[in-house]
């Protein structure tokens, strides 16, 4: 049997995800003792991120090549914005984060970098290069779940975030969205799935980049 895209990119990425695993972020978080203060910037960066996120989902619905993809992929950019930003303001309430301070609250470089980078592959790129970029926000954050909750203490007071990564929901929503990108990878061209490979890679970085900025609570420098 074949191996699929998707088998063939995280094999291929699989010592980045470990990497992922293993920063002091997820580390602390499963153990409980990540900083209040870490975890509040965090949230405010990721809640910019997913704005981002699901526009840049609404424009790889825009190119999808049948219409469930275009209903798959507009789904999934009304979930990134409207249901997670939900799951947000209720831990903003806990950690007392006005509308205010996330308004006025700039998105750090590495955020930034990846709100661009996203948006202009979505953008610029063929449907199957974008899905391929969407892929790492999605699937690599349910295996992170899975694998922080394989190490999550008892009274850890981030497991409802945890949870919410780690669960049954949200890997079913991730393995339909491989599916898909399987289906579309299977009939790319060679260059094609080249570029599939590549921003895959870049978004999986990226991702790593993410979790390693906010443990360092990353600002601008000037």
């Amino acid at each position: 049997m074949d191996t699929t895209f998707c088998t063939d990119t995280w094999q291929r990425n699989l010592p980045l995800f470990q990497a992922t695993v293993a920063l002091p972020f997820n580390r602390e978080l499963a153990a409980g003792t990540l900083s209040r203060a870490v975890f509040r910037h965090y949230m405010i960066q990721d809640a910019h991120y997913l704005v981002a996120f699901g526009r840049a989902l609404a424009v790889a619905a825009g190119k999808a090549d049948d219409a469930d993809g275009v209903v798959q992929f507009a789904a999934a950019a009304q979930e990134a914005v409207v249901a997670e930003r939900e799951l947000h303001h209720s831990f903003m309430r806990e950690y007392a984060i006005s509308p205010e301070e996330f308004a006025r609250t700039p998105l750090s470089p590495t955020c930034h970098h990846y709100c661009h980078f996203l948006q202009s592959v979505a953008w610029s790129r063929p449907y199957p290069v974008a899905l391929a970029a969407l892929l790492p926000c999605f699937w690599i954050y349910a295996e992170v779940g899975v694998e922080l909750q394989k190490h999550s203490v008892p009274g850890n007071p981030y497991q409802s975030w945890i949870d919410t990564y780690g669960g049954d929901e949200f890997h079913t929503h991730v393995r339909a969205v491989r599916e898909t990108i399987d289906r579309i990878a299977a009939q790319a061209d060679a260059k094609t799935l080249v570029e599939m490979h590549t921003a895959y890679t870049d978004a999986a970085r990226l991702e790593w980049m993410f979790w390693d900025s906010a443990h360092r609570m990353q600002t601008w420098a000037c």
